[in-house]
């Protein structure tokens, strides 16, 4: 006795309910308005955001004081 199972027909029907597909077009509408209103609101901050990141990016990016160059610790002995 051979049983077939169809598990197309399964999955296809959770996708093309009109509950679901009301759903995720209900969905991508919200999403789409919340976006676009968060977005005008941080624009606004952005330039202050940019100078404030430039401190920070001096601290991490020099590795402190110590990352400059030119600094002779006297094990590096030149031959003269």
């Amino acid at each position: 006795m051979v049983h077939q199972h169809n598990h197309q027909s399964s999955q296809d029907s959770w996708w093309r309910s009109p509950a679901k597909i009301a759903l995720f077009v209900f969905l991508a509408i919200a999403a789409f308005f919340l976006i676009t209103e968060h977005l005008a609101h941080l624009a606004g901050i952005l330039p202050y955001l940019l100078l404030l990141a430039c401190p920070f990016m001096h601290l991490f990016m020099h590795g402190g004081h110590g990352g400059h160059g030119g600094h002779n610790d006297g094990n590096n002995r030149s031959s003269r």
